[in-house]
């Protein structure tokens, strides 16, 4: 190994790189952040992990993207072949939560292998800045549903009021994260429970209003359909990808592969495509979106279930947004901040609360969701060609990895020159001008608007979006051929250790 010896605890991986054996149990704070998990306390089981996903997905926000991408003009057998095809991707999802098992920690403390520790910083920056974006999607839409409910019962909130729901709303989305992986697989377990009844109740209402002989779209461009793929995408298997390890590393070392991938993979996918599919069908109903906030709730309710409805939606707003905060602390850690976990998901929520207020007093609040439907565009950027690199690493290091190495600070077999590995730095500057050079994010707002030069260039592929593909490929190519050689040796050389 290059630098200090991992035996030696090397370089200030601290006492929380390494860490003794703690209590792993719900409803309690847990202490462990980035450190690695003992084979005693990953008492984890696949269906507990498909049932985790379950549980974060069947929410109503992917119920309002099922309606979002009708917005842009497809026809219903279009918004059927996008959903479909878009949620293959939640296989990604399952490739990115192999290593979990393997290494013991988190994603961004796996991805110190391709990158180095210091190198990867500059993704896991990229990452906490997505996880944070989220976060304030989820607690901009509990408030904006409070306001809403408060004013269909009659009652205008003043600024006091609005302050006051802006904080509750941030303390509460704070509680599960808090707590820890145990909690957050057993509150999303059993809410799963309760969500599909709850949407087996608007599937009811929904089909029984459904008339799609009724409901007459000309079908849109192969360059929008593109688009609305790509949005699916982004919200789905490949938005999910940077939380995979997080959550499947307390699954037993021994767990087989195919049973951490179907776990995870199906624990999005399924409640992903229904819920789309159920929004879409919404959608021709009324002709408008379901609203998460002002935009209202589909024509297809009786009026008796809209207050019942969008209480539920906050419940199930908050508990997606648990996933989010969680990964976004540790992966705080990982970029080097010396703090615990636990004071990491207290930073995180103070600036969500922050933001989220200046996005309700702003003068229009409503340019949220144009700048939250570009921000879902551009996190493929720099998402897809990570992913293929992952990846990449993963397959030439022959499915190892050296967990003591991704622990520390410093030295170990993946500290390479001053912690950073440039094939891989290299791999993900050229893998995202790729994915922008096909990307169509022109009906973003204004300061965000582009349409990459090849979206543009092929005949009946014009403002086609295949960002996310070409980042992946070009991302894990540019690797392969720059990094194939060194991760080989160093594979070589952790299995004659071994």
């Amino acid at each position: 190994m290059t630098g200090d010896t991992v035996a030696g605890r090397p370089g200030g991986g601290g006492p929380q790189a390494l860490a003794g054996p703690q209590e792993y149990a719900a409803f309690k704070v847990e202490q462990r952040g980035i450190d690695l998990i003992p084979d005693a306390e990953r008492k984890m089981r696949p269906s507990g992990l498909f049932w985790l996903w379950a549980g974060a997905v069947f929410n109503v926000e992917f119920f309002f993207y099922g309606t979002l991408i009708m917005i842009f003009g497809l026809s219903i057998p279009q918004a059927v072949a996008a959903i479909l095809i878009g949620n293959l991707c939640y296989m990604f999802l399952g490739f990115a939560s192999l290593q979990g098992p393997k290494t013991g920690t988190t994603a961004f403390m796996v991805s110190r292998a391709p990158f180095g520790q210091n190198g990867n910083r500059v993704v896991a920056l990229f990452n906490w800045v997505t996880q944070v974006g989220f976060e304030i999607e989820g607690v901009y839409f509990v408030v904006a549903t409070v306001i809403l409910l408060f004013s269909l019962h009659g009652t205008s909130m003043d600024t006091a009021a609005k302050v006051v729901v802006i904080i509750l709303a941030s303390l509460l989305q704070m509680v599960v994260p808090l707590l820890g992986h145990a909690t957050i697989s057993k509150v999303l377990r059993y809410l799963a429970y309760v969500f599909i009844v709850f949407f087996a109740v608007l599937a009811g209402f929904t089909f029984n209003k459904l008339h799609l002989s009724t409901f007459h779209a000309k079908p849109a461009t192969l360059a929008v359909w593109t688009t609305a793929l790509v949005l699916i995408i982004s919200v789905g298997g490949l938005g999910w990808t940077e939380n995979g390890n997080d959550y499947s590393r307390y699954l037993p070392r021994d767990t087989p592969a195919r049973k951490t991938f179907w776990a995870a993979a199906l624990g999005g996918a399924i409640p992903s495509i229904i819920l789309e599919l159920l929004g879409v069908f919404a959608f021709t109903v009324g002709g408008k979106p379901v609203g998460i906030a002002q935009i209202g709730v589909p024509q297809s309710f009786p009026s008796w279930f809209v207050t019942p409805f969008l209480i539920f939606a906050i419940f199930q707003l908050l508990a997606i947004n648990t996933i989010d905060m969680y990964s976004s602390g540790v992966t705080l850690q990982a970029l080097g901040l010396p703090a615990k976990r636990w004071v990491a998901v207290i930073i995180d929520t103070v600036i969500c609360g922050a933001v989220t207020a200046s996005i309700v007093f702003a003068r229009n609040p409503d340019t949220f969701y144009s700048y939250f439907y570009g921000f879902l565009l551009y996190i493929v950027v720099w998402l897809a060609p990570w992913f293929g690199i992952l990846m990449t690493d993963y397959l030439l290091r022959r499915r190892r990895y050296d967990p003591l190495s991704l622990a520390v600070a410093r030295g170990g077999l993946y500290w390479r020159r001053g912690g950073i590995h440039w094939p891989a730095l290299i791999a993900q500057a050229i893998g995202m001008v790729a994915a922008l050079m096909w990307i169509n994010a022109s009906s973003a707002p204004k300061a965000l608007a582009y349409t990459g030069p090849i979206s543009n260039h092929f005949p009946g592929l014009a403002g086609g979006d295949f960002s996310w593909a070409i980042g992946i490929v070009a991302g894990a190519l540019v690797y392969w051929i720059l990094a194939a050689r060194g991760v080989e040796r160093e594979a070589a050389a952790q299995e004659a250790g071994a």
